[in-house]
């Protein structure tokens, strides 16, 4: 969606995707600004909700619980934002808990380094 062809192009080939709920934030608040911008049309507007939405279904949603909020307020080894402190947290949590191999699609450099520097391997950025 938007400029991660590359990335997308590799969706479904995963056993199984994971999200923070908050991935469904993120995009409709960029999806909102792109508007505001008048970057999207009301076609392109209308078309990027409707991958939203299938993206959405594709993949398992996990809640910001109180470990996920507990865990991202601990320490990082780089700079993370908050946002990307609640998907790392959420992304650590999976593994510990499922016991999951985690692989990010990414495309923000400085979340790319703090998932890398915690073990991660990273596509897209």
């Amino acid at each position: 969606m938007l400029a991660q062809a590359e990335v997308l192009s590799d969706f479904g080939r995963w056993e199984k995707a994971y999200s923070s709920e908050l991935l469904g934030i993120e995009v409709r608040r960029m999806l909102d600004r792109l508007r505001l911008e008048s970057a999207l049309d009301d076609i392109g507007l209308a078309s990027a909700h409707q991958e939203t939405a299938k993206l959405e279904r594709a993949i398992g949603r996990v809640r910001l619980t109180r470990p996920v909020l507990r865990r991202a307020s601990l320490p990082m080894p780089t700079v993370v934002k908050t946002s990307d402190a609640l998907h790392l947290a959420t992304a650590l949590l999976l593994q510990e808990r499922r016991g999951l191999d985690i692989a990010f699609v990414i495309h923000d450099a400085q979340q790319a380094i703090a998932a890398r520097a915690l073990g991660f391997p990273c596509v897209g950025a």
